[in-house]
């Protein structure tokens, strides 16, 4: 009896060990149909926050081949018009599966790259708890402007957000966002805020001249005419509200306003929820010192960071009325 229960726990060992080894080897990039839940296993698990930008969608390395979908299995799974209507009908493209990511409410996110000769796309397909497919957005779609950096970000809170930088004429960045979020009840993904891409004058502007300066650091600080950082007086005694603008030529530009709290005397530092900025300020008696603790790409492009050092401008206050211009 104990030889029949050994033979029974080794056969069931040997299936599990069969169907594992079954599911690591699964390949989408043959003709047969799959359903979604294979097809939704099939994607590795993405770290959020996620972030893509375009110089890495244009780079023509070779992908991994492991990754790859067949147009016959990926439309056995997605309607066929989430690829039409970016590429037309009778265009193929490669398509490779990037990532995944479970949302707060159980939905599930897949990042997927599309790519013909002419054009590459990152698509996120939106699928129900139950597994059924929903919606679709083009996360990623980069022109042919050399002017601008465009760029996608899933944050933790599964918000994402498409950006593109522009660089104009006079040498000043212009920013547009869209920030999108997944409607369970409509089952799409829908516009939540968005500031649109508009020209900046060649004057840099200051959002946040007006406020108070009557904290120790509270300044601005420069390195030339289009690089500024600006502090001014928090909401709270430990904090700081800035505003920081940097070109430093070529495509390295970047900005960024928001809180800092102050974390020692002469420290700062700007963390947000769902944000994967994190930025340190150094204040010294003539200057600041700004340090990526980490990336800020959804602010500025891959090439270029904002760190360095400001010097402390000399506040101009007005003159006092004379006594002959009193009335």
């Amino acid at each position: 009896m104990y030889s029949k229960f050994l033979s029974g726990f080794l056969g069931m060992l040997f299936l599990l060990a069969a169907c594992e080894e079954k599911k690591k080897t699964v390949s989408l990039s043959g003709d047969e149909p799959v359903n979604a839940a294979d097809f939704i296993e099939f994607f590795p698990k993405l770290d959020l926050p996620f972030y893509y930008a375009d110089i890495r969608l244009r780079k023509t390395k070779k992908e991994k081949d492991s990754l790859q979908i067949s147009y016959k299995v990926f439309t056995s799974v997605i309607p066929d018009t989430v690829l039409t209507k970016i590429y037309g009908k009778g265009t193929r493209p490669k398509i490779y599966a990037v990532g995944k990511t479970i949302g707060p409410n159980k939905e599930i996110y897949l990042v997927v790259k599309t790519i013909t000769a002419e054009k590459r796309t990152m698509l996120l397909l939106g699928f129900m708890p139950d597994q059924s497919f929903s919606t679709s957005l083009t996360a990623l779609k980069p022109d042919k402007d050399a002017s601008t950096n465009e760029s996608f970000i899933i944050d933790r809170r599964h918000l994402i957000t498409k950006n593109v930088l522009r660089k104009n004429r006079d040498s000043s960045m212009s920013e547009g966002r869209d920030v999108y979020a997944f409607s369970a009840e409509s089952q799409l993904y829908y516009l939540v805020m968005t500031d649109a891409l508009e020209d900046k004058p060649a004057e840099l502007i200051n959002p946040i001249d007006t406020l108070s300066r009557k904290q120790k650091w509270t300044a601005d600080y420069s390195s030339g005419k289009m690089n500024l950082v600006s502090i001014r007086d928090g909401r709270r005694n430990n904090e700081i509200r800035f505003f920081i603008h940097f070109d430093k030529g070529g495509k390295c530009s970047g900005e960024l306003k928001g809180e800092a709290d102050m974390t020692g005397s002469n420290t700062a530092e700007y963390r947000q929820d769902g944000d994967p900025c994190k930025l340190k300020f150094i204040f010294s008696s003539g200057s600041v010192t700004l340090q990526e603790m980490e990336g800020c790409g959804s602010y500025r492009p891959q090439n270029c960071s904002f760190n360095g050092s400001y010097a402390r401008k000399k506040e101009n206050k007005p003159k006092p009325a004379s006594k002959n211009n009193k009335k």
